[in-house]
């Protein structure tokens, strides 16, 4: 087991259940269905991320292969991917302009799911770097 690995997904699944609160119930009343919803999804991939960090952590194969650029690469796009929509329905209830932001949303995944692909073929092939 990774122990800092599995501290880092406790934590990013307690702030996204703390988050998911915050949008379920004062977020209604700030802003419209469709950043409730943008909100939601970025909860939502959040806890995912959560999920994934903490089975990934348990994987013993993981203690003796390296990982660690693509754990990174993963928890940078899981920020970029939640963080831009959360950033983006802050904008929405402050009035600021972030719109910059939007175009980070889809870098985020891209990153998330090319580290996740890496980690698996590093899984299937088991080949140190």
């Amino acid at each position: 087991m990774n122990r800092k690995l599995t501290l880092i997904a406790f934590i990013i699944f307690a702030l996204a259940i703390s988050l998911g609160a915050f949008g379920a119930h004062a977020l209604k009343k700030l802003v419209i269905i469709k950043w409730q919803l943008a909100f939601e999804t970025a909860v939502k991939y959040q806890i995912y991320g959560a999920l994934f960090l903490l089975i990934l952590s348990f994987q013993p194969i993981f203690s003796r292969i390296q990982i660690k650029r693509w754990v990174l690469l993963f928890l940078v796009g899981l920020a970029c991917f939640s963080g831009s929509i959360y950033g983006l329905v802050v904008a929405e209830i402050t009035h600021l302009d972030l719109s910059f932001l939007g175009p980070i949303t889809p870098i985020g995944g891209l990153l998330m799911i090319s580290s996740i692909l890496a980690i698996g073929i590093k899984y299937v092939t088991n080949k140190d770097d």
